[in-house]
């Protein structure tokens, strides 16, 4: 980890931080996006398990972690274009894309809207956007409403709170995980609520857009009784969308499922790159 790099890159106009492994030529890049209110280092474990074979490169999204936070332009659109700028920056030929809940659906999104450029996309428990959704609800109002209020509660809270908040319900995880989620809680902006927006379900045509992913993809789902999205009917509607989708679903985890079962999830990636590498 002492030769991991912290540095900056300019893409659509923004400044980005990301922490990067270190890659050698003979190493594939492998960039890891993450959801919302982590930053790049939450993934930290993941990268230290990869980055003897990968160029593992931590993204800080817009308004996380240490890069810029703009107003506005909060989705998956605008997280997909930046993904985009950012990979065209850093000159990374057809790198691999895993990301988680947010991240994961701005690999989604990027993998459809640039399918020639990925080698291949990681989902780790994302967002249902691909669902065909019904009229805006009053459940899914207060779902939103009460979204935002936990955004700007986490901000109201010290770090030895949020520490000790997170060790209380998720006691399984790690004192670093705990650490560095706790972290990632102090330095997101509250500009990030906007991607709980309505406007970002319907912002993309999802049932036109997915198909176009042509890339090696998998999907990674846990237990939705321990708060993961993705049920198997959902997994099923993105197979019917993305026919070389391939599934594993990893029980007793959550959606941050990495965090709830490291060693079965390192297992089901590894298992899946090697693949791609192999291909």
């Amino acid at each position: 980890m002492n030769s991991w790099r912290s540095e900056y890159v300019t893409a659509n106009k923004l400044k980005f931080h990301y922490t990067r492994t270190g890659g050698e030529e003979s190493k594939l890049p492998l960039v890891l996006m993450h959801g919302v209110t982590d930053d790049g280092l939450c993934w930290t474990s993941i990268a230290e398990a990869l980055a003897p074979e990968y160029d593992v490169i931590m993204v800080d999204a817009r308004g996380h972690g240490r890069s810029d936070a703009p107003k506005r332009g909060y989705g998956p659109a605008f997280h997909a274009k930046d993904l985009a700028a950012i990979i065209k920056q850093l000159k990374l030929k057809r790198p691999i894309i895993l990301g988680h809940s947010m991240g994961a659906m701005s690999a989604l999104t990027f993998a459809a809207s640039y399918p020639k450029v990925p080698r291949a996309i990681l989902l780790e428990d994302p967002p249902l956007r691909w669902m065909t959704e019904e009229a805006e609800t009053a459940e899914m109002m207060a779902w939103r409403k009460g979204t935002r209020a936990w955004l700007t509660s986490l901000k109201r809270k010290t770090h030895k709170d949020l520490v000790a908040e997170q060790r209380a319900s998720t006691p399984h995880w790690k004192d670093d995980v705990v650490e560095r989620w706790a972290e990632s809680k102090q330095r997101f902006s509250l500009n990030v609520s906007e991607v709980f927006d309505a406007k970002n379900d319907r912002s993309l045509d999802w049932q036109t857009l997915i198909p176009h992913v042509s890339c090696p993809t998998l999907l990674i789902t846990a237990d939705p009784a321990y708060g993961a999205l993705v049920t198997p009917e959902n997994a099923a509607a993105l197979q019917s969308l993305i026919s070389q989708l391939k599934t594993v679903h990893i029980p007793a985890a959550g959606h941050s499922v990495r965090h709830d079962q490291l060693d079965k999830y390192l297992s089901a990636i590894k298992t899946f790159l090697d693949e791609i590498k192999n291909s």
